[in-house]
């Protein structure tokens, strides 16, 4: 670092600048979405938590993804908000750390807890016999547990070494939050070997998940198709589906985001691919979830009628 540079004390976002005409419709149009995201899977968590048939491994997965992704969403899109109302878009050094801290921690957490359920789905379908042995209340705690815990001290390390980095000359970041490859590129000074660093860590806890739900689903595909019914292999599939959808939708955008190499990256990629996990990704996943399970659907269609009944005079 030249010794006529000043470190930064805050950053300023690009996010939708050139699109200034457009940016009060962007306001409602994220709001809208927020708002349903949030109302979607207060609803799934309410209808869990108020249906005993849906206390079940599977479902209290679910609980724990609806929870994180209102985290996920809330960490990023209200500072959005905010800022597609104002000309200057600044953020501090220090909020701007609390952000990646708490994005990138939600962010490793998803991938394992979307594994746990892929495991979950493995033991259901491959051996039904034992699932209540294999998957019972101490080891869901811990799969739970151990996502949590790995999302945690991972992306704690990494953010915490992003910012010991100094941040120096303009402050632009070339995106609407603070991801980590547009904050990374403002060190002035070489980050080629931290680059490198965080690439490979990118590989091995989004990659090793990932195997784990593709090894889980062989298994799986190959025992549905031993089913001898149609029918049978119609309800095991059926179970599976959403979960399917839900982790091609965020491991999709994910590896698009940070296993492509650095030359391949522009701000307008890397802002529509964000947009996508971010912000469309938690509004998909509730309506995924209910219209296409069953079983949340029917505990919805009876709490209907209570709650139509409850208002008749």
């Amino acid at each position: 670092m030249s010794g006529n540079q000043s470190l930064c004390t805050h950053f300023t976002f690009v996010a939708f600048s050139s699109l200034a005409e457009l940016q009060p419709v962007l306001f409602i149009v994220f709001l809208t979405i927020y708002l349903f995201t949030m109302g979607g899977n207060l609803l799934i968590i309410g209808l869990i938590w108020g249906t005993p048939s849906l206390h079940t491994p599977m479902y209290f997965f679910l609980v724990n993804l609806s929870f994180l992704e209102m985290c996920y969403i809330t960490s990023v899109v209200p500072q959005m908000l905010v800022h597609l109302l104002v000309e200057t878009k600044i953020i501090s050094v220090a909020s701007c750390a609390a952000q990646m801290y708490v994005f990138s921690i939600l962010g490793l957490t998803e991938c394992c807890l979307l594994a746990a359920m892929a495991y979950d789905r493995f033991v259901a379908i491959c051996h039904p016999l034992h699932y209540s042995l294999l998957m019972g209340p101490g080891v869901c705690l811990k799969l739970a547990a151990a996502s949590w815990t790995t999302g945690v001290m991972v992306e704690s390390a990494q953010t915490t070494w992003i910012f010991t980095l100094p941040f120096c000359g303009t402050g632009r970041i070339q995106h609407f939050f603070c991801d980590i490859m547009p904050v990374v590129e403002l060190a002035c000074v070489d980050t080629s070997h931290n680059e490198t660093t965080l690439f490979a860590i990118s590989v091995l806890f989004i990659m090793a998940p990932c195997l784990l739900i593709l090894c889980s689903y062989v298994r799986i595909l190959v025992t549905i198709l031993r089913i001898p019914s149609a029918t049978g292999r119609s309800k095991a599939f059926s179970t599976c589906s959403s979960h399917i959808l839900v982790v091609s939708l965020f491991y999709g955008t994910a590896l698009f985001t940070y296993l492509q190499p650095k030359a391949a990256h522009t701000p307008e990629t890397d802002k529509a691919t964000a947009l996508m996990y971010t912000v469309v990704t938690p509004a998909l996943n509730p309506v995924i979830y209910t219209l296409r399970n069953k079983e949340v659907k029917e505990a919805f269609q009876r709490l209907t009628p209570r709650s139509t009944l409850s208002l008749t005079p």
